[in-house]
Protein backbone atom coordinates (compact mmCIF):
# COMPACT_ATOMS: atom_id res chain seq x y z
CA UNK A 1 0.00 0.00 0.00
CA UNK A 2 2.76 2.05 0.86
CA UNK A 3 4.00 2.09 -2.76
CA UNK A 4 1.20 2.61 -4.12
CA UNK A 5 0.80 6.11 -2.44
CA UNK A 6 4.54 6.86 -2.75
CA UNK A 7 3.73 6.36 -6.44
CA UNK A 8 0.67 8.47 -6.51
CA UNK A 9 2.34 11.35 -4.74
CA UNK A 10 5.14 10.82 -7.19
CA UNK A 11 3.03 11.64 -10.08
CA UNK A 12 0.83 14.07 -8.69
CA UNK A 13 4.56 15.94 -8.40
CA UNK A 14 5.65 15.22 -11.40
CA UNK A 15 2.24 16.97 -12.76
CA UNK A 16 2.06 19.97 -11.13
CA UNK A 17 5.96 20.86 -11.82
CA UNK A 18 5.38 20.07 -15.83
CA UNK A 19 2.14 22.67 -15.18
CA UNK A 20 4.28 24.87 -13.60
CA UNK A 21 7.49 24.94 -16.12
CA UNK A 22 5.31 24.72 -19.57
CA UNK A 23 4.96 28.00 -19.62
CA UNK A 24 8.28 28.20 -20.26
CA UNK A 25 9.23 24.75 -21.47
CA UNK A 26 6.34 24.67 -24.24
CA UNK A 27 7.95 27.22 -26.60
CA UNK A 28 11.52 25.46 -26.13
CA UNK A 29 10.02 22.43 -27.21
CA UNK A 30 8.18 23.83 -30.61
CA UNK A 31 11.77 25.54 -30.95
CA UNK A 32 13.14 21.70 -31.14
CA UNK A 33 10.44 20.29 -32.94
CA UNK A 34 10.70 23.59 -35.93
CA UNK A 35 14.12 22.62 -35.84
CA UNK A 36 14.05 19.27 -36.33
CA UNK A 37 11.28 19.46 -38.97
CA UNK A 38 13.72 21.88 -40.94
CA UNK A 39 16.14 19.71 -40.71
CA UNK A 40 15.01 16.55 -42.03
CA UNK A 41 13.14 18.31 -44.17
CA UNK A 42 14.44 18.39 -48.20
CA UNK A 43 16.17 21.47 -49.50
CA UNK A 44 14.23 23.73 -51.37
CA UNK A 45 14.21 23.79 -55.54
CA UNK A 46 13.47 27.39 -55.23
CA UNK A 47 12.93 30.48 -53.07
CA UNK A 48 10.94 33.64 -52.90
CA UNK A 49 12.57 36.74 -53.67
CA UNK A 50 13.74 38.24 -50.56
CA UNK A 51 13.23 41.90 -51.08
CA UNK A 52 9.66 42.77 -51.50
CA UNK A 53 8.21 44.10 -54.91
CA UNK A 54 11.41 43.09 -57.08
CA UNK A 55 10.39 40.51 -59.75
CA UNK A 56 12.65 37.12 -60.61
CA UNK A 57 12.79 38.64 -64.15
CA UNK A 58 14.73 41.77 -62.51
CA UNK A 59 17.45 39.79 -61.01
CA UNK A 60 20.96 39.56 -62.22
CA UNK A 61 23.93 36.66 -61.21
CA UNK A 62 26.20 38.56 -59.17
CA UNK A 63 27.65 35.13 -57.74
CA UNK A 64 31.38 34.73 -58.27
CA UNK A 65 31.56 38.33 -58.76
CA UNK A 66 35.49 39.92 -57.58
CA UNK A 67 35.70 41.45 -54.36
CA UNK A 68 38.08 43.56 -52.40
CA UNK A 69 41.41 41.63 -50.82
CA UNK A 70 40.54 38.65 -53.22
CA UNK A 71 37.54 37.10 -51.89
CA UNK A 72 34.92 36.12 -54.74
CA UNK A 73 31.17 37.37 -54.15
CA UNK A 74 29.36 34.34 -52.15
CA UNK A 75 26.09 35.19 -52.71
CA UNK A 76 23.44 37.79 -54.64
CA UNK A 77 23.07 41.80 -54.43
CA UNK A 78 19.22 42.54 -54.98
CA UNK A 79 18.93 46.37 -55.34
CA UNK A 80 15.71 48.29 -53.85
CA UNK A 81 15.24 51.38 -52.13
CA UNK A 82 16.82 52.40 -48.89
CA UNK A 83 14.03 50.78 -46.44
CA UNK A 84 12.03 48.84 -48.61
CA UNK A 85 11.30 45.85 -47.11
CA UNK A 86 14.14 42.22 -46.76
CA UNK A 87 11.53 39.16 -46.23
CA UNK A 88 12.16 35.40 -45.66
CA UNK A 89 12.68 33.30 -48.72
CA UNK A 90 12.08 30.31 -47.15
CA UNK A 91 10.17 29.48 -43.24
CA UNK A 92 12.91 29.04 -41.33
CA UNK A 93 13.69 30.07 -37.81
CA UNK A 94 15.85 32.98 -37.07
CA UNK A 95 19.23 31.88 -36.19
CA UNK A 96 21.27 34.92 -35.56
CA UNK A 97 20.62 39.05 -35.54
CA UNK A 98 23.81 41.00 -35.31
CA UNK A 99 26.72 42.95 -37.08
CA UNK A 100 30.03 41.92 -38.72
CA UNK A 101 32.52 44.41 -40.07
CA UNK A 102 31.57 42.97 -44.67
CA UNK A 103 28.33 42.33 -43.73
CA UNK A 104 26.92 45.23 -41.37
CA UNK A 105 23.57 44.58 -40.00
CA UNK A 106 22.70 40.52 -40.74
CA UNK A 107 19.96 38.47 -40.66
CA UNK A 108 20.96 34.43 -40.44
CA UNK A 109 17.62 32.08 -40.90
CA UNK A 110 17.97 28.63 -40.47
CA UNK A 111 15.72 26.91 -43.38
CA UNK A 112 15.01 23.59 -44.67
CA UNK A 113 17.58 21.47 -45.59
CA UNK A 114 20.02 22.41 -43.16
CA UNK A 115 20.51 25.15 -44.81
CA UNK A 116 21.44 28.63 -43.28
CA UNK A 117 20.09 31.81 -45.40
CA UNK A 118 22.28 35.28 -45.30
CA UNK A 119 20.57 38.50 -45.16
CA UNK A 120 23.05 41.34 -45.32
CA UNK A 121 23.72 45.24 -45.71
CA UNK A 122 20.71 45.90 -43.79
CA UNK A 123 19.41 49.96 -42.93
CA UNK A 124 17.58 47.98 -39.65
CA UNK A 125 15.81 45.28 -38.27
CA UNK A 126 12.05 44.55 -38.43
CA UNK A 127 10.64 45.69 -34.88
CA UNK A 128 11.19 43.04 -32.44
CA UNK A 129 12.67 40.17 -34.72
CA UNK A 130 15.01 37.54 -32.38
CA UNK A 131 16.75 35.16 -32.86
CA UNK A 132 14.90 31.88 -32.78
CA UNK A 133 11.76 33.62 -33.83
CA UNK A 134 9.85 31.41 -36.30
CA UNK A 135 9.39 32.97 -39.81
CA UNK A 136 7.96 32.20 -42.52
CA UNK A 137 8.04 32.89 -46.72
CA UNK A 138 7.22 36.48 -47.20
CA UNK A 139 7.73 37.59 -42.94
CA UNK A 140 9.74 40.76 -42.54
CA UNK A 141 13.16 40.50 -41.24
CA UNK A 142 14.29 44.04 -42.00
CA UNK A 143 15.16 46.73 -44.19
CA UNK A 144 17.17 47.14 -47.41
CA UNK A 145 20.59 49.43 -46.53
CA UNK A 146 24.00 49.94 -47.85
CA UNK A 147 25.59 48.88 -43.94
CA UNK A 148 29.14 47.40 -43.85
CA UNK A 149 31.42 47.36 -46.62
CA UNK A 150 28.61 48.48 -48.58
CA UNK A 151 28.25 52.24 -47.20
CA UNK A 152 28.54 54.65 -49.63
CA UNK A 153 27.01 51.62 -52.54
CA UNK A 154 23.40 51.92 -53.56
CA UNK A 155 21.18 50.23 -51.07
CA UNK A 156 20.75 46.37 -51.61
CA UNK A 157 20.31 43.33 -50.00
CA UNK A 158 23.49 40.59 -50.25
CA UNK A 159 21.58 37.49 -49.97
CA UNK A 160 23.48 34.25 -49.58
CA UNK A 161 22.76 30.44 -49.01
CA UNK A 162 25.33 27.84 -46.98
CA UNK A 163 24.77 24.49 -46.63
CA UNK A 164 26.82 21.97 -44.54
CA UNK A 165 29.56 22.09 -47.62
CA UNK A 166 30.02 25.97 -48.31
CA UNK A 167 28.15 28.75 -50.37
CA UNK A 168 26.09 27.65 -53.19
CA UNK A 169 24.79 30.13 -56.01
CA UNK A 170 21.00 31.72 -54.64
CA UNK A 171 20.05 32.81 -58.66
CA UNK A 172 18.87 29.83 -59.79
CA UNK A 173 16.68 28.73 -57.02
CA UNK A 174 15.81 32.54 -56.65
CA UNK A 175 14.72 32.52 -60.73
CA UNK A 176 13.28 28.86 -60.30
CA UNK A 177 8.84 29.09 -60.44
CA UNK A 178 8.04 28.64 -56.51
CA UNK A 179 4.68 26.67 -56.16
CA UNK A 180 3.43 29.29 -54.42
CA UNK A 181 5.02 32.93 -53.17
CA UNK A 182 3.17 35.63 -51.28
CA UNK A 183 2.40 38.78 -52.98
CA UNK A 184 2.78 41.00 -50.38
CA UNK A 185 4.74 40.76 -46.92
CA UNK A 186 3.45 39.53 -43.97
CA UNK A 187 4.17 39.70 -40.24
CA UNK A 188 5.72 37.18 -38.57
CA UNK A 189 5.47 35.57 -34.45
CA UNK A 190 7.85 34.95 -32.25
CA UNK A 191 8.45 31.01 -31.79
CA UNK A 192 6.72 31.67 -27.82
CA UNK A 193 3.72 32.78 -29.39
CA UNK A 194 2.77 29.96 -31.62
CA UNK A 195 0.01 26.99 -30.56
CA UNK A 196 2.25 23.95 -30.04
CA UNK A 197 0.58 22.44 -33.28
CA UNK A 198 1.60 24.92 -35.68
CA UNK A 199 3.16 23.25 -38.75
CA UNK A 200 5.97 24.58 -40.83
CA UNK A 201 3.89 26.61 -43.73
Amino acid sequence: MRSFVALIATLVIVILVGVATWPWLGPKLDYIKFAIQLSSSAAPDSVAVPVAGVMRRNLVDTWGGARSGGRRHEGIDIFASRGTAVIAATDGLVARIGENRLGGRTVWVYGPGRQRHYYAHLDRYAEDLSAGDRVAVGDVLGYVGDSGNARGTPPHLHYGIYTMSGAINPYPLLKALPPTAPATPTSRQPASSLPASADSR
